[in-house]
């Protein structure tokens, strides 16, 4: 959901999600699903068949709503993609904060704990991650800008721990820049793949991730806890 843009949106989206953010304490707990009904079976509709594919009608059934009452909530198909994508920008800068703070001062355990956050939002939340990264074609102009100002925003977290990761020695990476970019690649290409039945667990994953980013990384630290005794 993460790559580097120069750009900064002209207007606010004119269609935005209803603001409903992870309490700081359970950045890890996906136990319960906080896209709303309308949203989620939305979701649904544009991962099994395109949002190209997707028809209003559909969207209407599938929410157990008729065409009409549909538009009552919102005024297009593309109103909804927006709140779609938006809500997942707004999860994972939510749970990326508050997953940051809970390291406090450890440039170190900063780093883990991001590569940990975006590992478990990108297998945990795939559906709304691949969407938000694949539909962005799929938007207007000024909402376009906006996303890209908020993926943007979540990717100057990890480039400003990794720079000081450096700066203070924790890190020996040659070019922080280029580390920054490649771990957030990695991570944020679990969506694509990453099957809930499979052999690992989110949890799982994300601990191997955070030591393939820790070797990148060049870290001179071994003072991380390990990541499952965390997982609510």
């Amino acid at each position: 959901m993460t790559t580097r843009s120069r750009r900064t949106p002209r207007n606010p989206p004119p269609e935005v999600a209803p603001r409903t953010p992870a309490e700081p304490s359970s950045w890890r707990d996906y136990r319960h699903d906080l896209l709303p009904p309308l949203l989620s079976s939305a979701l649904k509709s544009f991962t099994g068949h395109g949002y190209h594919g997707t028809t209003i009608r559909q969207l209407a059934e599938g929410a157990g709503l008729s065409v009409p009452g549909l538009y009552h909530h919102y005024p297009s198909k593309h109103a909804l993609l927006v709140a779609i994508m938006s809500h997942a920008m707004n999860d994972l800068w939510d749970r990326s904060n508050a997953a940051i703070a809970e390291a406090g001062d450890s440039v170190a355990l900063q780093f883990h704990h991001l590569v940990e956050c975006l590992v478990l939002f990108h297998a945990s939340r795939r559906d709304l991650a691949f969407i938000a990264f694949s539909e962005i074609r799929s938007l207007n102009p000024d909402a376009r800008e906006h996303h890209i100002a908020a993926r943007d925003r979540q990717q100057r977290l990890l480039d400003a721990i990794v720079d000081r990761g450096v700066r203070d020695g924790v890190f020996t990476s040659e070019d922080p820049h280029l580390l920054s970019t490649a771990v957030i690649t990695m991570c944020t290409g679990v969506s694509q793949w990453f099957q809930p039945e499979g052999a690992q667990s989110p949890a799982q994953l994300a601990e191997k991730y955070c030591l393939i980013a820790g070797r990148a990384a060049g870290t001179t630290t071994t003072s991380v806890e390990p990541l499952r005794s965390h997982q609510p």
